[in-house]
């Protein structure tokens, strides 16, 4: 994976594993004893291109160590079939778990990798029978396919959304019940530029039911829409190598991740003080 390493301009992220995960997050590795905060999620909460991603501002702001167990491009799945992990959410004092798109998930209609979750590993003879027209075969990533779905056919797009809004609400759901103690549901809207596909904002596919769906098995909610300024500051101190910038510019830069710490903060105060 190429964010693992630096390269000229880039940023060393101190890949690490914690246990016996398969996953790497950022580092440098935390220890997992004494009285930590454990943050879950995806692009955002890895921080790529950002020196110091929202999980780093917080530690500074809480006075407490703070786990950061973001994953690019993840889905609910990564986590829900990690029991190290959960583990380790199950013994911070709170949780934080960014809401992640719906399109990076297993569900009836298609596979994704168990680990990579962006990558397409093969449609269901379901998806085949709804799809006879299609070539599966051309499709490495999820977005991809799925915008080649739409284009192909709304109407029948419409049933592979609905299985994956259902799938995301199930995934959510036991991830939530398999982590012990006070969790935080972080969802970010807008934070990133999306690709030129119609298929909506990230989180993919996420709306307001979903989440209320899934709200009364955490103790907390936090929706964050960074603001225009934030999202307008491009790659302004960011860092990245060259032929990253395309990349780099897609992504949500220090402000934003700023405006999501000092959101998440004093929600995460409380929780810790109740």
């Amino acid at each position: 994976m190429a964010y693992e390493y630096a390269s000229e301009g880039s940023l060393d992220y101190y890949p690490c594993r914690y246990g016996q995960s398969k996953l790497l997050f950022r580092g440098p590795r935390r220890r997992l004893e004494g009285a930590y905060a454990a943050v879950l999620g995806g692009t955002e909460t890895y921080g790529k291109f950002v020196v110091e991603p929202f999980p780093t501002l917080l530690e500074g702001m809480l006075d407490l160590a703070v786990v950061n167990f973001g994953y690019v491009n993840a889905g609910a799945d990564v986590f829900a079939n990690e029991p190290v992990i959960i583990d380790a959410c199950s013994r911070a004092k709170v949780t934080v778990i960014q809401l992640m798109g719906a399109q990076n998930m297993s569900n009836r209609f298609y596979a994704v990798h168990p680990r990579r979750n962006d990558r397409f590993l093969r449609a269901s003879n379901l998806m085949k029978t709804v799809f006879r027209e299609v070539d599966f075969t051309e499709f490495h990533f999820t977005r991809h396919m799925l915008s080649a779905l739409k284009a192909v056919s709304e109407e029948k797009f419409a049933l592979v959304e609905d299985e994956l809004k259902s799938a995301w609400t199930a995934r959510m759901r036991t991830l939530l019940q398999k982590i012990e103690g006070k969790t935080v549901l972080l969802w970010i809207s807008g934070s990133r530029q999306d690709g030129q596909d119609d298929l909506g904002p990230e989180p993919l596919m996420v709306d307001d039911e979903m989440v209320a769906s899934i709200r009364p098995f955490a103790t907390e909610l936090v929706h964050v829409t960074p603001s225009s300024a934030a999202r307008n500051c491009g790659t302004e101190d960011m860092r990245f190598a060259p032929l990253e910038e395309p990349a780099a510019a897609a992504m949500p830069g220090p402000r934003v991740h700023e405006e999501v710490a000092e959101a998440l903060a004093p929600v995460l105060r409380r929780v810790l003080k109740a």
